[in-house]
């Protein structure tokens, strides 16, 4: 089959790679769709993401139709579209048992090197490195999903791919960032970053009752974007964001403030920035948390910071006594997605949300390496890539 392969930094090829085939009973094979680009894709791309091999097949956004299914899969039957998360849940386990999918200890065969870096491993995820499980990602004319009988859910018929397929990543990232925010009416909620998840974020706030909502970003594509989800616009190249937002909150700051950027902040976005790239060249340090900071920064006394921006080692100059002295709380998490799965298609159904809206680009498997160039360079008004093997 042809799939989207990684061979180092800047360097994802289209190429053959043998077809999956079922390693136990509760897999399922699916034909691939529509798969997409995500935003954190682009950390591999970039080179942050260790324990990358040559030969992994990359993506994490994927649905299709059921091609192949164990005894043990579940209701699912040859036939059937689904949309996949890209968590790997067994579905019974302690963290799974208590919906958090995404903390699975059975699904990361690899879990001793996550342990090594963060003390405790997560659940398995595809195409995202074998500090993550090693598995072959979505970006691909065919897929094995393991534990089918836990992670995909059926899209109905009158939904199309595009409606569907960001159930498997960015809408319940957006959904959870906005959810962790503990929204009541009234409140205004700041949004760094207005790439597919931020976007999410916006729309899922007005969802869960935010009054209003800013959005920080510089590229005129999103921030129009975000402009027309309701949110009122923050260009960080043009105007500082702290006193912005002191502005349009009387001086008290945002009610919660959501990171949906993570490790690789703009480089120009401030004096801090432009240090943590030079240290992350110089392998002085392993993240660029300059919209974290900022987010300390510019939230409310006893307001929240919800983090879903990806990050993946150790965060340099951290405000931490601006958040203890001002009582501020921190939610984040690799999204557990099969817990927002059945809400959040319900939303779809109802037509309280199309999450196609983010669509910019169409393409085919093989344009793929050419398209993660134009995403990570927000050329040709790009903001989110949606290819149909």
């Amino acid at each position: 089959m042809k799939a989207l392969v990684w061979h180092g930094k800047s360097d994802i090829r289209c190429e053959s790679v043998r077809d999956p085939i079922l390693e136990n009973s509760r897999d399922a094979i699916i034909r691939v769709t529509a798969c997409a680009i995500c935003g954190s894709d682009l950390h591999i791309f970039d080179g942050m993401i260790p324990e990358m091999h040559h030969g992994d097949v990359l993506g994490h956004e994927t649905m299709g139709e059921v091609v192949e299914v164990g005894k043990d899969a579940g209701n699912l039957k040859v036939g059937d579209r689904v949309v996949v998360p890209f968590t790997i849940a067994c579905g019974e386990c302690f963290f799974c048992s208590k919906g958090f999918f995404s903390g699975c200890e059975r699904t990361n065969p690899d879990h001793a090197r996550a342990e090594k870096l963060w003390g405790h491993s997560p659940a398995g995820l595809f195409g995202y490195s074998h500090l993550l499980g090693g598995y072959a990602g979505g970006q691909a004319e065919y897929l094995r999903v393991p534990y089918a009988d836990v992670g995909p859910i059926k899209v109905p018929d009158h939904l199309t791919d595009e409606q569907a397929l960001f159930l498997s990543d960015i809408f319940p990232t957006g959904y959870m960032a906005a959810e962790f925010c503990n929204i009541q009416p009234g409140q205004t909620i700041a949004i760094w970053g207005c790439g597919p998840v931020g976007q999410m974020a916006i729309r899922s706030a007005f969802l869960l009752g935010a009054e209003r909502v800013l959005a920080i970003d510089t590229v005129p594509e999103r921030l129009a974007l975000a402009e027309a989800g309701g949110a009122e616009m923050i260009n960080f190249r043009t105007e500082d964001v702290y006193p912005r937002i002191q502005d349009l909150t009387a001086g008290r700051g945002a009610d919660a403030c959501i990171d949906a950027v993570g490790t690789e902040a703009d480089t120009w976005s401030g004096i801090d920035a432009v240090v943590d790239r030079i240290k992350t060249a110089t392998f002085l340090g392993t993240d660029r948390p300059h919209v974290l900071r900022q987010a300390i920064m510019c939230c409310r006394n006893f307001g929240t910071v919800s983090i879903v921006g990806v990050y993946g080692g150790l965060l340099d100059k951290i405000p931490m006594g601006s958040a203890i002295n001002r009582g501020l709380t921190f939610r984040m998490a690799q999204t557990p997605v099969q817990h927002y799965l059945p809400m959040l298609m319900g939303r779809i159904v109802k037509g309280d949300i199309d999450p196609s809206f983010v669509i910019t680009h169409r393409a085919s498997l093989e344009e793929g390496p050419e398209l993660y160039k134009t995403f990570r360079d927000k050329r040709d008004g790009c903001i989110k890539v949606v290819m149909k093997p």
